[in-house]
């Protein structure tokens, strides 16, 4: 059965959008503390997170980001501010919708039954696409479409499906640049709007999360005015022109 959490610590004014939920299939729980709620997921993880904090937006965003560093699952934001400036924040530091309340409850059933669909389609168009369901090796970093597994320096990193997607991007093609358009166009369903600038918050926070086993971690190259590319350390490319080299010659003959 498929978990929605909310980790709401305001009045019992959503009840009426939770009950809808549960008489939809789906098993709804509520934490009022985002503390609380943390250590829950350590041992279950939710398959879709809803975040109404009271106070200012920046309670919500801190727990986002907090989210953010280990799992992958879809999070709405709802928020009574109706700040421009808040909404765009939020969907960088990885929100995947911003809701101004007061919401209905059929409107909010209605935005999580899309996510938990496009979130789904994401998952599975990953191990579909041309490029993709292969995995791959390229020095320190191996990637597992399969698994959504990334490994650095044979350590785990807990991506995101989009950022997932987008490392892949990169390093399929190392030292070939990609501008912000072609990568939106690569990461991103047509269905899907984004600003170019999104696509530099994913990459700021595939940096934070390697650099955290790897502080030294430099193999997502900026070009500024143009895009990114995946660096390859000269060892590792070498070996990988070399076997790139021997298959050609044995197709040759």
């Amino acid at each position: 059965m498929t978990k929605i959490a909310f980790i709401d610590d305001q009045q019992d004014k959503l009840d009426p959008a939770r009950e809808l939920l549960v008489s939809e299939g789906y098993e709804v729980e509520r934490h009022r503390d985002g503390d609380f709620a943390l250590a829950v997921f350590q041992r279950r993880k939710a398959d879709l997170v809803v975040i109404n904090l009271s106070g200012q937006n920046a309670k919500g965003m801190a727990l986002l980001e907090r989210i953010r560093e280990k799992w992958t699952v879809p999070v709405v934001m709802l928020s009574a501010a109706k700040d421009e400036i808040d909404e765009i924040l939020c969907l960088r530091l990885g929100a995947d919708d911003y809701i101004d309340k007061p919401v209905s409850p059929r409107l909010l059933s209605a935005r999580i039954n899309c996510l938990l669909r496009r979130h789904t389609n994401q998952t599975e168009s990953l191990n579909t696409q041309t490029g993709f369901e292969q995995a791959i090796t390229l020095g320190d970093l191996s990637m597992d479409p399969t698994r959504h597994e990334v490994i650095w320096k044979e350590k785990q990193v807990i991506l995101t499906v989009t950022e997932f997607n987008l490392l892949m991007c990169l390093a399929r093609r190392p030292g070939v640049v990609k501008n912000r358009d072609r990568l939106m166009s690569e990461v991103y369903s047509d269905t899907i709007f984004v600003d170019d600038r999104t696509i530099d918050s994913h990459v700021k926070r595939i940096r934070k999360k390697i650099r955290s086993i790897d502080p030294e971690f430099d193999a997502i190259e900026t070009l500024y005015g143009i895009g990114y590319r995946f660096v390859m350390p000269k060892k590792a490319l070498f070996l990988l022109q070399s076997t790139e080299q021997r298959a050609d010659k044995r197709f040759a003959a």
